[in-house]
This record gives C-alpha cells, structure tokens and sequence, in this order.
C-alpha cells in the first residue's frame, strides 16, 4: 500500500514510519506544520510544532529512507483547535485539543489531502491497536492513546495504521537507537503543544480578556472572593482560588460549577463533585451504532480511572450512569466507551449529575 506517515519530529513517529516500511508499504513521510510561530511552541519538553521539530522529522526520513514533505497547516489548526479550544472555554467547558485535532486535522484534513492525492492509509505514532477495524488500548497502558482516538468513525479507521500499539515506549526508544534514530531518547511533548509555557489561564486571558466576576459558596449562596475570568477554572480545582478564608468545617473548597452566563464561579466540598450520571452529545461509534442500552467501561479523561457503567444511547445522545461515583467531571471532556480493551465510540460529556443521595 502506499502509506502516508505522519511525522512530529518524535521518536514515537518515527518507529511507526519505519515499521511501515519494514512491512513492505510504500512509505512517504510528511511533517505538519501547525503553528504559524513555530519557533515559539516549545520549552524543554513541553510544546511541539517547532522547526527543531520539522528538522528531526526530516533527518528521521533521510535515516529511514523514505520521501519527506512539510505540510503547512497552521490556518486548519488554529480555526479547528485553538480557536476551538478558547470559545470552549468561554463558554464554561473544559476542552481535549487532542481529541480535537486528532479528529479534524490528523484524520481529516490530512486523511482527506492523502486520499486525493493517491494514498490508502495514514500512519502515526499513536499508542493503540488496530484490530479488524477494531480501535483497543496499547498494550502499554501508561501511554494508551485510545481515549484520544475514541473520535474517529469507521471509515476514518479504514484508513488509519497504528504500527506501535504492540509494543511498550521503552522498547520503541530501544528500537529507535537500534536504528540509529536520533530521536531516540528525544523527551515527549506535554501538556497542550500550543501553549508551550503550560499557562492556560495566561493564554486565555490574552485571547478573551479580563472579565471579573464572583466566587460563590454553593451551599449558601455566599459570595467569597472575586476572579478576573470564569475561564480561568475547571472543574475539580483547588489550587488558586484565593478565598482568604477556609469553609467553616476547616475543609478545602473546589470549584463545582462555572456559569458564562452570569460570570460566577461556584465552589463547595469534595464531596459535592462526585457524580453517577454523565450525558454525552454527538456520539461517534467507531465499530457500528448500539441501540439497545449495554455494559461497558467508561473512561472521563485521558489516563483517568476507568468505570463500569451502563450507556443507554437516546437519539443524539448517550445517557452513562456509573456503577461508582466519579469525581469532577466537566462538560466538555469526552466519555469513551469501551468493551474490554475495545473502544465502543465517544461522546462529548454535555452535562454530568448525582442521581444517587449521598
């Protein structure tokens, strides 16, 4: 097949680009050039999309002998993830831009482009399994990447490969060097690659501004300090609320619930954020829809705990009732599905509730 690999400038890519090879694929490698500032998204480890990165990528092509291209994709990434990602925030929920990127730039823009241009697949670093045309988990659940994939819709698998999924990040490093690769001990990427610095509410403030409002206790209405943007929070945080003074009990305070509408934060006790109930939008089932409610596992952020529950799809929408109490779930994080290690499909968590009295 000829296959187009998709590669960062990381060690994870580059082993995924040479195994294509190595399969007897007819590989081109190509870098997506996703920052219009590239020599501004990374410190130390953090970030990515930097011209080192474009440079790495190369030389990786040149060690592994395949065609090497740059793809500029700046325009398609900020509209699709970062400008994403702020009216998400604005809007009080608390977006993945990986799951969004990996749905519509790795494989959809890029996906589409290859098509047209003669391709079958697509070839990435990710940490999952391709089975069949079934999305699993890594057999490396440290760096399992199913969760961020949950996005992607059959046809879009169709047409994807996932080279590493059998194989722990320790024996890709060990691979790499074997290879002479010099991205071999090259440190992965954290946090959000756009916001190398990793200060989201920083990044926030410059693109939606100040924006003061109040800091409510949410169990007597009282108001106990002030912010200067709802963005700023998520829910589940303690750190950095400045109340000035502790709850009567002497507990620490979290942040329960963020409203744009009325510009306020409201906080209350750790207790107050466990749910039972999520309900997920605009479902996307990556092995066929269900009808009928099912037993799954469900998983509420990436690397996060997973819980048994039961999904009962309703129209556009899933109803996940957990057979345990999750804590600080936010709207827009993603619930994935999953069937032993098997991705069902995913759904963006509109709204999560306790239906169980403490």
């Amino acid at each position: 097949m000829r296959v187009l690999a998709a590669m960062s400038g990381g060690v994870d890519s580059a082993v995924a680009a040479a195994r294509a090879k190595d399969a007897g694929h007819d590989v081109t490698g190509v870098h997506l050039a996703l920052s219009p500032s590239p020599q501004q998204h990374r410190l130390g480890a953090r970030g990515c999309c930097t011209v080192e990165d474009s440079r790495d990528a190369s030389r990786a092509a040149d060690v592994i002998g395949i065609p090497f291209y740059v793809w500029a994709m700046a325009d398609e990434f900020g509209r699709d993830v970062v400008d994403d990602f702020v009216a998400e925030y604005a809007a009080g929920r608390t977006p993945n831009p990986c799951l969004r990127c990996n749905e519509k730039i790795k494989f959809e823009a890029v996906l589409d482009r290859a098509i047209a241009l003669g391709f079958d697949a697509v070839v990435t670093g990710h940490h999952a399994r391709l089975e069949q045309g079934v999305l699993r988990r890594s057999v490396d659940e440290g760096k399992d990447q199913s969760y961020v994939l949950a996005v992607l819709r059959p046809d879009q698998l169709a047409h994807a490969m996932f080279p590493l999924g059998d194989s722990t990040k320790a024996q890709v490093r060990e691979e790499a060097a074997r290879r002479g690769l010099g991205v071999a001990e090259k440190p992965d990427s954290h946090d959000i690659c756009f916001i190398p610095d990793g200060d989201t509410a920083g990044f926030l403030r410059k693109h939606l501004g100040d924006s003061p409002g109040d800091i409510v206790d949410d169990t007597t209405g009282e108001v106990l300090g002030s912010h200067s943007g709802a963005f700023a929070y998520t829910v589940g945080q303690r750190r950095g609320l400045k109340l000035g003074r502790p709850a009567a009990d002497g507990k620490p305070r979290y942040v329960l619930d963020i409203s744009p509408v009325s510009n306020t934060v409201r906080v209350g006790p750790a207790e107050a954020l466990d749910v039972d109930e999520v309900v997920g939008v605009r479902p996307v089932w990556t092995n066929g829809p269900r009808t009928e409610p099912f037993e799954c596992l469900a998983q509420l952020r990436a690397h996060g705990q997973v819980f048994p529950a039961t999904a009962s799809p309703d129209g556009d929408r899933w109803i996940v009732r957990l057979h345990a109490p999750a804590r600080g779930i936010a709207a827009g994080q993603a619930v994935v599905l999953y069937d032993g290690d098997a991705v069902v499909g995913s759904a963006t968590i509109d709204a999560a509730h306790k239906t169980v009295p403490a």
